[in-house]
């Protein structure tokens, strides 16, 4: 009886666990879908965006540090009636006041920094200056009509904004100079955390890659305008951040696209993590040599992490129209040469003395004739100077013969001379 309802139990089992199979077969294409899907989103989560700076100056930080980038509302129209006069707000182009007697300008948006944060039920504050200059022309900044906008994130305080983009709330004039206005708009979600007042250039005082935490354009993807030549081995960066937030710096990464063909090596205190600061810039140097030959640019992306914020990253670009020997080989062939010349000059050395000591021993000469390659050097003299010609040295036994030649010439000349008179007197008989 136990032995039959033990078969039973391990029939069922293998029921199961053969219906499991089943099922996990059937699905197969769903759980590659689903680890497809898996992957992807993992892949996502783990990749690192830039904080690039947008492409207009109609954009804030936060109090918080976060980013909101309000370039596509640039010039969208809100309107305002005040005692009589409307109020007209261009969103991040210029406020003006539209009447009867025409319409009158308070101000123009301009700077890169008049679009801060705000305070207390206020999310940020837009000034805007250079108005209209009639009857404003004693204003302390010479600036003409100015207005101030202080923007809301929402609704109005009476919820009478019904417009989906925003509206203005209020508007107040401070002085016929200058205008108040309130302005509700509906704020975009918040973007990366920028790190403030972190900067990367190629000069201690300079920030052309990285400035204000936000990547600089020219340096969030690869550029061949941008692009660093061949020969160009090594490229120092300079960073530097606030004192007071130094410390969260950590160490960068480098990764190179395409992978191969390029090869990178960080060092100074920068590639170490050490803490910049605006005092003492940090030192990141970048040697990297073309180990093959593109026609397309190499993308060197470094990312710096920054904890607590979205990290730093920027890309350089760098062309590798040939490829180079691996480091270090010039300074062997010049240590080749060196060990070289140091055996020939000691060879030199060694055959002068022996030559000058067998001279002067064995063939008994003495002064500058003992010299080896002396006769060699004086033959070599002799044959340019023209020795074998008539203005060429004559040996000692060379001057005897010469003196001979001459005394037969004269002898035969008065010989010549005496036969000509005899025949001279000869004839005169």
């Amino acid at each position: 009886m136990y032995f039959a309802c033990l078969v039973v139990i391990c029939v069922n089992i293998y029921d199961e666990v053969v219906n499991a199979i089943i099922i996990i077969i059937s699905m197969k294409g769903g759980i590659s879908f689903y680890l497809t899907i898996f992957t992807v989103l993992l892949y996502q989560t783990g990749s690192v965006d830039s904080v690039v700076v947008p492409a207009t100056n109609c954009y804030v930080l936060d109090n918080s540090s976060h980013i909101y980038d309000f370039s596509n509302w640039i010039g969208h129209e809100m309107e305002h009636d005040v005692a009589g006069t409307d109020c007209a707000v261009r969103f991040c182009k210029d406020v003006e006041t539209r009447a009867q007697s025409g319409y009158v300008g308070f101000g123009k948006f301009e700077g890169y920094n008049y679009f801060v944060a705000g305070s207390e039920h206020y999310d940020f504050v837009q000034e805007y200056y250079n108005g209209d200059l009639q009857h404003c022309e004693k204003t302390h900044d010479k600036r003409g009509r100015t207005a101030q906008l202080n923007i809301i994130c929402g609704d109005c305080p009476n919820a009478q904004c019904k417009k989906e983009f925003g509206c203005v709330c209020n508007a107040t004039f401070e002085s016929d100079c200058r205008i108040i206005v309130e302005l509700a708009i509906q704020c975009e979600k918040p973007g990366s955390r920028v790190f403030e007042g972190f900067t990367v250039g190629f000069h201690p005082r300079s920030w052309e890659i990285v400035y204000n935490g936000m990547t600089q354009y020219g340096y969030e993807k690869a550029y061949k305008d941008y692009s660093f030549d061949t020969d160009q081995s090594r490229v120092s960066l300079y960073m530097t951040a606030i004192a007071s937030l130094s410390q969260l710096v950590q160490k960068p990464t480098v990764k190179v696209s395409p992978k191969t063909g390029l090869e990178i090596t960080l060092s100074g205190l920068g590639a170490t993590g050490s803490p910049p600061t605006t005092l003492s810039p940090t030192l990141l140097n970048i040697d990297w040599r073309c180990e093959t030959a593109s026609d397309n640019p190499y993308e060197v992306q470094l990312t710096i992490p920054v904890e607590g914020y979205d990290p730093i990253q920027f890309s350089l670009t760098k062309m590798c129209e040939s490829s180079q020997n691996e480091a270090g080989t010039s300074t062997k062939g010049w240590a080749l040469f060196g060990i070289f010349s140091c055996i020939f000059f000691v060879m030199s050395t060694l055959f002068c003395c022996g030559g000058f000591i067998y001279k002067t021993q064995v063939q008994k000469q003495h002064g500058i004739d003992a010299l080896p390659g002396m006769t060699i050097l004086s033959a070599c003299l002799e044959t340019v100077s023209g020795g074998g010609g008539s203005g060429g040295y004559m040996r000692a036994d060379d001057f005897n013969g010469a003196y001979a030649s001459q005394a037969s010439w004269t002898r035969e000349s008065v010989k010549e001379r005496g036969s000509s008179r005899t025949s001279e007197r000869r004839y005169g008989t």
